[in-house]
């Protein structure tokens, strides 16, 4: 297999680092009743989200996924369940994590969370995503439509692009998840998945320059 590239090409970066700026909630991290650690092929989700319980801003871990074509290698017995092991490696206590292992998308993520904490009885007014930095708009968006009485705090690993690219081992793979994430903004709002969510038309622009760049897999 040939060698992935992590370097980004200098004529796309502005437009790359657009998209990944706009993703970025930039909210302020504060203590909540529960962590939810979105499953990904980005085991530094569940990195994070040890650290952020070692930090005390959560008593209470929610990981969360099944597998998705990208991850099934990687994480063959479910992303929830090996987001629990890592998290366990870490120091994070067994009965501090709760797994939901069939979520295939956000919005099961979300749904599927909040019953599992429901039929234990755990009375929630504010939660902790925890996501790969690209995901954290979208999951807000559909936390606020399946979820809207809670107080939602959106947090990833606070990596700058570069780095992050780097942490991944592929920046194609990273861009077309970017292009892909944005177009579902507007899409999921139009078919009632999430709230809507205002594009500027600088983010409009950059997303419409990497799709004629090629960017294109993760479009729906």
């Amino acid at each position: 297999m040939p060698e992935r590239s992590t370097t980004l090409p200098d004529d796309l970066r502005a437009d790359i680092q657009t998209l990944w700026d706009y993703h970025d909630m930039h909210h302020e991290l504060r203590p909540a009743d529960v962590g939810i650690g979105l499953g990904s092929h980005d085991l530094g989700v569940a990195t994070f989200t040890a650290e952020l319980f070692h930090a005390g801003m959560f008593p209470l871990i929610v990981f969360t996924g099944a597998n998705a074509p990208t991850t099934i290698e990687r994480f063959p017995r479910g992303e929830a369940v090996h987001y629990r092991e890592h998290a366990l490696e870490l120091g994070v206590p067994g009965d501090a994590i709760l797994v939901e292992p069939e979520a295939r998308n956000t919005g099961d993520n979300i749904t599927l969370t909040r019953k599992l904490l429901e039929s234990r009885g755990i009375e929630v007014g504010s939660v902790v995503l925890i996501s790969r930095p690209y995901q954290q708009r979208r999951a807000y968006a559909t936390c606020k439509k399946l979820w809207p009485e809670v107080d939602v705090i959106c947090a990833s690993r606070p990596l700058p692009l570069d780095e992050y690219i780097e942490n991944i081992g592929d920046v194609d793979r990273v861009i077309n998840m970017l292009v892909g994430d944005t177009q579902r903004i507007s899409v999921y709002a139009e078919q009632g998945f999430a709230i809507p969510q205002a594009v500027p038309d600088d983010v409009k622009s950059a997303y419409d320059r990497l799709t004629r760049e090629g960017f294109t897999e993760r479009l729906i």
